[in-house]
């Protein structure tokens, strides 16, 4: 079987697992005091042009999202997010076990907008009753979308401007941001998303490292005690240097850059071969998750050979399933599925309407 239904069926790259293997004897300080997660936190500022920035490095992305947002907001605070965001569907009520509410904006691409959140916090400051519903606390994003959508940079200024307006802290979600950052759409980079986010994360685990993301607070207020609120939900790991040497492994060269390239690059050669054999795709994404929408018996046929994710049922014989590259795509496979496209693009009943 040939996966591709996410980005983190392969463990790490072999650059990271030759670094461990040569520091594995090493005795360091633990909890991330030590000389590699200083000089990961050196490459990622130097990234970032941002040398005032704090760096944190968590293992996983839920712990990541808990921390950051449990961090930021008061009891009676909820965190804004799109409809299909991450944290509203995806997380199993993390959020909401620390006490927050998710309030949920309407999306259909997995972005939401600037207009959108000075609305809703609008409404909520116009409402006479306010004090009874949960006030809007920070606004929630992520680069990609869960849809594989990726925001321009003049969308992240306005949502920037519109959040700093209404003293909004901007978190964004950056678990597959080097696929963002790599897409054929992008604009952003690293230094654009440190300026106009409050805080953000770069994530390793589904981007060449065997585990883990790096916190980024770019916002002075909201460094204050966060390596408590690190200890606090479980994610201060002691032996923190070996999240220090992936990330100097990932940033010291460019690699990170580089293995992410490359999965675009493998998603744009199936986004390719869908779209040219006639079938369409549900959202518009240029990053490394492509939704190709098939009928069930293609759908089938393909599972033959080929795992990936369903998605969502479209109506009673079409569905849009989800193809996802990581870092260690084989090209050889995708070339595989580029034909067996080809060969399946046409109902199997013999129809010749191409799906």
């Amino acid at each position: 079987m040939i996966r591709f239904e996410n980005d983190y069926t392969e463990g790490a790259h072999k650059r990271i697992l030759k670094r461990l293997i040569e520091t594995n004897e090493e005795q360091t300080p633990g909890y991330g005091v030590d000389e590699y997660c200083e000089k990961a936190k050196a490459y990622i500022q130097r990234e970032c042009d941002a040398s005032n920035a704090d760096i944190h490095f968590l293992v996983g992305g839920t712990q990541t999202n808990t921390t950051i947002i449990a961090s930021i907001l008061r009891p009676h605070q909820g965190a804004v997010a799109a409809i299909t965001g991450h944290i509203a569907i995806h997380e199993t009520g993390a959020i909401e076990a620390t006490g927050h509410k998710v309030l949920t904006l309407p999306s259909d691409d997995g972005k939401i907008q600037a207009k959108q959140v000075k609305e809703l916090y609008d409404a909520h400051w116009n409402d006479v009753t306010h004090e009874h519903m949960v006030q809007p606390g920070l606004v929630y994003i992520s680069n990609p979308t869960e849809n594989g959508t990726t925001y321009s940079k003049a969308e992240l200024e306005a949502l920037s401007e519109v959040c700093r307006e209404c003293r909004l802290p901007l978190v964004l979600d950056g678990a597959r941001l080097g696929y963002g950052l790599a897409s054929i759409d992008s604009d952003l980079t690293l230094a654009d998303i440190a300026r106009l986010c409050d805080v953000f994360y770069i994530g390793g685990t589904k981007i060449g490292a065997m585990f883990g993301e790096a916190v980024v607070i770019i916002n002075d207020a909201l460094k204050k005690d966060f390596r408590y609120m690190i200890k606090q939900k479980g994610g201060l790991l002691a032996k923190g240097r070996l999240l220090g040497i992936q990330f100097e492994t990932l940033f010291v060269d460019g690699l990170y850059y580089e293995i992410s390239k490359h999965a675009v690059e493998m998603a744009m050669m199936i986004r390719e071969a869908f779209v040219e054999n006639g079938f369409s795709l549900r959202y518009d994404s240029t990053s490394n998750q492509q939704f190709p929408i098939l009928t069930n018996d293609v759908i089938l046929e393909l599972g033959k050979k080929y795992s990936f994710s369903f998605w969502e049922k479209v109506d009673a014989t079409h569905s849009s399933v989800r193809f996802c590259t990581s870092w260690a795509t084989k090209k050889e496979h995708v070339e595989m599925l580029v034909e067996d496209i080809k060969a399946t693009k046409r109902e199997k009943n013999g129809n010749d309407r191409v799906i």
